[in-house]
C-alpha cells in the first residue's frame, strides 16, 4: 500500500526500545534505595509487594491514568506512609526511579531507522509514558514530544492524536501514527482519523476485528524503507514548528 505521508507521530516504549528491562531495573533500583534510606519500607514492601501496591494505587486512581509520573509518586508516598517513614522521602525516591527509567537500550534497528525517518518527514513523539528524550539523548530527532500528562488525556483517546496533528500543522489523514500497542496506538489513532502503522516485533496475528493498520512491519527499518519508496508531501518547517 502506498499513500502520502506529511508527518509521523511515534510511540516510544516498546516501539523504539523494550520496556520490560526498564521495568525490572526500576524495581531493583528502588528496592536498593529503600534498603539504604528507609529499611522499614524495604522490609514491608519487597519487590513483589511494592508491585502489588503500585497496581492497587493505579486501580484506585483512574483519574490519574494519563499521568504515570503522578501515580508513581503516589505509590512511593503510600509505601512510605504505610511503613511509618517520612513521606517527604518520596521526592528523592522518585528521582532515583526516574534516572533508572531513562536508561534505555533501543532495539538494534531503532536509532538508524529513526534518523532516516526524521530526515524524510517531521516526527513527533507521542506517549502515555514519562520518558525524557533529552536525558535519553534522542530529542533532536523530534519536532516535539507530547506526553499524556501534559495534554491531560492519554491514548487511545482521540484528543491527544488530534492535538499532535494540530501542532504539526498537518491534517490527521496525512499523519501516520507508528506504535506497537494494538488498542492504544493502532485502534486509537485510526479512530482519530490518522493513518496507522503497527510495529509488530513479535510477528503475531492481528487480533482486532476493526480497524486494521494501514501498514505493518516488524522493524522500524522496514518502515524507513517504505517511506523511501512512498510518495511524500512534506510541509515547510514553519508549518510544523
Amino acid at each position: 500500500m502506498s499513500f502520502p505521508v506529511r508527518a509521523i507521530t511515534l510511540d516510544l516504549d516498546d516501539t523504539l526500545w523494550p520496556f520490560a528491562p526498564i521495568a525490572a531495573r526500576i524495581e531493583q533500583v528502588l528496592d536498593d534505595w529503600f534498603r539504604a534510606h528507609s529499611p522499614r519500607t524495604a522490609q514491608l514492601f519487597p519487590i513483589p509487594v511494592m508491585r502489588a501496591l503500585r497496581e492497587r494505587v493505579f486501580a484506585e486512581n483512574p483519574q490519574l491514568m494519563h499521568d504515570i509520573g503522578a501515580l508513581r509518586r503516589l505509590t512511593l508516598v503510600h509505601a512510605l506512609r504505610e511503613s511509618g517513614a517520612d513521606p517527604a522521602l518520596a521526592d528523592a525516591a522518585y528521582e532515583t526511579f526516574y534516572a533508572a527509567r531513562n536508561q534505555v537500550e533501543c532495539y538494534p534497528d531503532s536509532l538508524e531507522a529513526l534518523a532516516r525517518i526524521a530526515a524524510r518527514v517531521p516526527v513527533a513523539a507521542l506517549s502515555n509514558g514519562n520518558a525524557d528524550l533529552q536525558r535519553i539523548g534522542l530529542a533532536h530527532h523530534f519536532r516535539f514530544y507530547l506526553r499524556a500528562h501534559e495534554h491531560g488525556q492519554a491514548k487511545p483517546e482521540p484528543g491527544i492524536f488530534l492535538a499532535a496533528c494540530e501542532r504539526l500543522g498537518v491534517a490527521p489523514a496525512e499523519v501516520l501514527h507508528v506504535g506497537d500497542d494494538i488498542e492504544l496506538d493502532v485502534v486509537g489513532a485510526a479512530r482519530a482519523g490518522l493513518r496507522t502503522c503497527w510495529i509488530n516485533r513479535e510477528q503475531g496475528p492481528w487480533p482486532h476485528p476493526d480497524p486494521r493498520p494501514d501498514l505493518e512491519f516488524d522493524t522500524l527499518t522496514a518502515l524507513a524503507d517504505w517511506l523511501d519508496a512512498a510518495p511524500l508531501c512534506v510541509p515547510s518547517r514553519a508549518a510544523c514548528a
